[in-house]
């Protein structure tokens, strides 16, 4: 497949604004999955882990990789609880786009600024989902006036909800002037839909929020505004031009609508992926130094350029550590030797593979732009690069905050200890964010994590995964005693 029609993106959000349903739908209309998973029912492909189907809630970042037209995406699902916020900033290091999905009740909320922060830091362009349209309080102009004012981005609806609340019937089209009407019918999944003329009703408010999308474009596309400020006649091209190039250019957001849970409006937002985030190639060349003489060094996202990559994330289980790899450059086969730049050490990648949440598809290689998996890692940790030893280059490293909460951690019996230390150290590799250490004063094992909920994950996942049940509790304090202020006394003997 061409790079041009590829697309690395992730789905981000606050907690409970719907990111795994909508990623859920994705995965059903693009024929990834032949059934349609609830979260609510435990059913979820991404969210494939036993806490996270027990919680409803995703706590690792889930890959996966799927077609829409002629167009391949690599799809990632991340965390929305702020203990998990690790996995959010990992996944966007290596996305070259993302959809942010808001709650059109709540609207911008806490970890959506977190989020949004952290799509900023890496320049990631975003499309806006206001999700939940059919929920009682709905407001999707209240949100896109949030996105504005709290985010700081100029956000432009390129949609509107066709119908309220339980009338939610669909979406109004902006760019293309058309009603997209979704069944009624439950039973075809979302699956069925018209595309028609804008009912009577509704065409006023639709003229009068294109002008305002045409004249928010022309404000922040340069070529645009002359035909806009000369009076000439903008075509539906046009307009779809300005948006890719203001979302890439990180100018502006192009806000849409719909509701996953009922499925609609998740079609349209395929196609704006496709028509408005940027492939690799549309991304600016990787820049890294030189490990040996520390000369800047960049590579473009081409498949003749020398092989780099950057590994993300780290996955154990009984058959090995699966390494997440983002190919900047070159590509990679199995079989394949390459030299961990950071450490100076020489790495064999045995197998390759494509994943899908969980489970995995064996492939011979991953191109320039690929996300994928490798097997056969012995030194590379997150945030390592891995590269051709002829010519080496060093990415730049992943910044992981500081640990928040600390517990005391011991096995329920003697016998647990060592399989107590193997899990810890497993889940610390996985896991930049969770720490492991001995206090050598109070000889106690110590966990530390980004939240309460994030170290009862760790300790549900020993038991589950491990097969180790440990007692966890607060640490000892330690006590000290020092001189408080010199005395004079007498003694006799």
């Amino acid at each position: 497949m061409s790079i041009e029609k590829m697309r690395n993106i992730g789905i981000a959000a606050h907690i409970d604004a719907g990111k795994t349903t909508t990623s859920e739908r994705i995965l059903y209309y693009t024929g990834k999955s032949y059934k349609m998973g609830e979260v609510h029912e435990g059913t979820t492909v991404m969210d494939w882990m036993e806490e996270e189907q027990k919680r409803g809630i995703t706590i690792t970042a889930a890959a996966t990789s799927c077609s829409w037209d002629e167009y391949q995406f690599n799809l990632i699902d991340t965390p929305g609880h702020v203990d998990f916020t690790m996995e959010v900033e990992r996944s966007l290091r290596v996305l070259d786009g993302a959809v942010c999905v808001f709650c059109g009740v709540g609207g911008v909320e806490a970890q959506s600024e977190t989020v949004w922060r952290q799509a900023d830091r890496y320049d990631v362009p975003r499309i806006c989902f206001v999700n939940k349209m059919d929920r009682v309080g709905a407001d999707f102009l209240k949100v896109v006036g949030e996105i504005n004012e709290r985010l700081g981005m100029k956000a432009i609806p390129i949609q509107l909800p066709l119908g309220k609340e339980q009338g939610f019937k669909g979406v109004i089209d902006l760019v293309n002037m058309k009603a997209i009407i979704y069944s009624d019918d439950v039973d075809t999944l979302g699956v069925n839909f018209s595309v028609e003329e804008i009912p009577d009703e509704y065409k006023k408010d639709a003229e009068s929020y294109r002008e305002k999308m045409i004249e928010g474009l022309a404000e922040q596309v340069d070529w645009l505004t002359e035909k806009f400020l000369n009076g000439e006649k903008i075509t539906n091209d046009e307009i779809k031009k300005a948006i890719r190039e203001g979302t890439i250019n990180l100018k502006l957001v192009p806000v849409m609508c719909g509701s996953a849970f009922k499925k609609k409006g998740v079609q349209p937002l395929l196609d704006a992926v496709c028509d408005y985030l940027p492939s690799p190639i549309d991304k600016k060349a990787i820049v890294g130094t030189d490990p040996y003489t520390d000369e800047e060094i960049s590579r473009k996202p081409i498949p003749t350029e020398p092989f780099s990559a950057l590994a993300f994330k780290i996955a154990s289980d009984k058959h090995g550590d699966l390494t997440f790899i983002r190919v900047y450059s070159g590509r990679i086969t199995s079989g394949t030797r390459v030299i961990n730049s950071g450490k100076d050490k020489k790495e064999l990648v045995s197998r390759i593979y494509k994943m899908h949440a969980n489970n995995r598809e064996q492939v011979d290689e991953l191109n320039a732009g690929d996300i994928g998996a490798v097997i056969g890692l012995k030194y590379t940790v997150t945030g390592d690069t891995l590269c051709d030893p002829n010519q080496p280059i060093v990415l730049e490293k992943m910044e992981f905050p500081d640990t928040v909460i600390s517990m005391a951690i011991e096995p329920k019996t003697d016998a647990e200890k060592e399989k107590l230390g193997v899990a810890l150290s497993k889940l610390a590799k996985e896991d930049p964010t969770f720490k492991v250490h001995l206090d050598k004063e109070t000889g106690q094992m110590i966990i530390s994590g980004m939240g309460e909920l994030h170290l009862e994950v760790i300790k549900n996942r020993m038991l589950s995964e491990y097969k180790v049940d440990a007692n966890v509790g607060a640490p000892k304090v330690s006590y000290r005693e020092t001189i408080g202020k010199k005395v004079e006394v007498e003694g006799k003997f």
